[in-house]
């Protein structure tokens, strides 16, 4: 098994967030995606793929259809991406994914995070090179064989295909998304969730105690309603 494999088997192990921020980060999404390309999910793959998403955690269906709705207001704001980059204490390179409709409050509140745990707020570029972008997709594993999946889908990208209790996942480079979304469509297979991670390229082990210390930087970003997603290279 590759680095996607471990990282995923990692991330399942620690807690997720309350269903409540779970909603919040879809529904985000799902103005990002219609502001993009529209309320049509089938003219628009990136809401397409959200919308698969919010069928996978369980997203009431009225939730959803609302989200599309306030979406199409043009009076709506719309939500801008922003990465932050840093290190944590005891040398963790960390990567924050935000979404925010005022950039002014989250750097000031990113910053804060850091500085109060002991970690500093970095440049531009000083550490997503540590992390690869990758995208993913998972699909049923019902009569699916992950090693021929993996075959057939490289040409479209894929770099990395494993079996979980939840079905099939397909890894591949952040810009191969469209490729391998029109190749599983085009198949008629099941898209049951897609996204995209930052895997670290290398990890560093810590005791209990420098642990403990990243845990409550990690918790500070993560309950921060800007914030969609927090990378790390600490060992899980």
């Amino acid at each position: 098994m590759g680095r996607a494999f471990e990282f995923r088997k990692a991330r399942k192990m620690k807690r997720w967030s309350a269903m409540a921020k779970t909603f919040t980060r879809i529904g985000k999404d799902i103005v990002m995606a219609v502001k993009e390309g529209g309320p049509n999910p089938e003219t628009n793959s990136r809401l397409r793929a959200v919308i698969q998403n919010a069928k996978a955690a369980n997203m009431p269906k009225d939730n959803v259809e609302r989200a599309i709705k306030k979406a199409s207001d043009k009076d709506t704001d719309n939500y801008k991406e922003v990465l932050f980059e840093g290190y944590g204490p005891h040398g963790i390179a960390i990567l924050v994914e935000t979404a925010t409709d005022n950039n002014n409050r989250t750097v000031a509140n990113v910053r804060s995070y850091f500085n109060k745990c002991d970690g500093s707020l970095g440049t531009q570029g000083s550490v997503e090179f540590m992390f690869d972008h990758t995208c993913n997709f998972r699909i049923p594993a019902e009569g699916q064989d992950p090693e021929e999946l993996e075959l057939e889908f490289i040409d479209f990208g894929v770099e990395e295909v494993f079996a979980d209790e939840d079905g099939i996942l397909l890894y591949g480079p952040f810009e191969s998304f469209g490729n391998i979304q029109k190749e599983l469509e085009n198949r008629e297979l099941e898209i049951l969730s897609s996204g995209f991670e930052r895997i670290p390229q290398v990890t560093k082990s810590l005791d209990e105690e420098q642990t403990a210390d990243i845990e409550k930087l990690l918790e500070k970003l993560e309950e921060d309603d800007d914030v969609q997603n927090v990378y790390h290279t600490m060992a899980e």
